[in-house]
């Protein structure tokens, strides 16, 4: 600010300059995109997955190495992950693969092995929502909806997730019970959850989770000294594999799509 003298009349003018800089500061906090949201977005990875790949100084914006998550991506922003640039995604793809046993749920795999990116055609390029372990089978979605992906796999929304475990022995109704009310031991510990033993083989068993934790199901069976032979997810926040046979996919319905989003209040 600048204080004029003219006869008896003192004016007070504003510096536009820091003024215009004060402006473009403000409006930077509030416009754009955030940086895990804009790379998310893109297709790129999850929006978890995001956080950590700019958390590990792996994202330029500009040619400056960008670490902060609350980082806004403006217009004219060039963004690089490795060296890979980043734009956001014109289409959303959203595709239901009822996965195969010895197929790993990874985009790449460093060892050759077969992904669940080799049974699907398609020019996008789209990642998984959660994982299933290499033997596990069933239901799996890939999309390049980075916030919808998000919201699917964060504990917040209890997105149910129901499996059929194939375990050496029958189940018990005390483990069972045990297991509907949460397993607590000093290595491990489960929410409670939903168990059905199927009446014609107590083997056979139903189990519903409500958070996507690594190896849950195999590792609450492991609690109790049961071992889990075969392990099928059979429905993810309702969407189901029926009439899809195994190693095949299809793209989701409207309606599914739909579904989700409501699911995750997106819409």
């Amino acid at each position: 600010m600048k204080t004029i003298v003219r006869g008896n009349v003192v004016k007070k003018t504003v510096n536009n300059s820091s003024t215009k800089n004060k402006r473009n500061t403000e409006k930077d906090k509030t416009s754009g995109v955030r940086i895990n949201k804009f790379i998310a977005d893109s297709g790129f990875c999850s929006r978890r997955q995001a956080d950590e790949i700019i958390k590990s100084g792996r994202v330029k914006i500009n040619n400056i190495i960008e670490t902060n998550l609350s980082r806004r991506v403006l217009p004219g922003d060039k963004v690089q992950v490795d060296s890979n640039y980043i734009k956001q995604s014109v289409k959303l793809e959203y595709i239901l693969v009822n996965k195969p046993k010895d197929t790993i749920t990874t985009v790449k795999d460093e060892k050759n092995r077969k992904t669940i990116m080799d049974l699907v055609r398609t020019k996008f390029r789209l990642f998984p929502v959660g994982r299933l372990d290499r033997n596990t089978t069933g239901v799996l979605i890939l999309t390049n909806d980075g916030e919808l992906a998000n919201r699917l796999m964060h504990p917040k929304y209890q997105i149910e997730r129901v499996y059929l475990a194939g375990l050496d022995k029958p189940l018990k109704p005390i483990d069972a019970e045990r297991i509907s009310k949460g397993i607590k031991t000093p290595d491990f510990e489960s929410n409670p959850c939903e168990v059905f033993i199927v009446p014609e083989d107590h083997t056979q068993v139903y189990i519903t989770l409500r958070e996507g934790k690594n190896r849950e199901v195999k590792k609450i069976f492991e609690s109790l000294g049961y071992i889990v032979k075969k392990l099928d997810r059979k429905a993810f926040a309702g969407i189901t594999v029926s009439g899809l046979a195994r190693g095949d996919y299809r793209r989701l319905t409207r309606e599914e799509i739909l579904h989700l989003k409501k699911t995750t209040n997106l819409i």
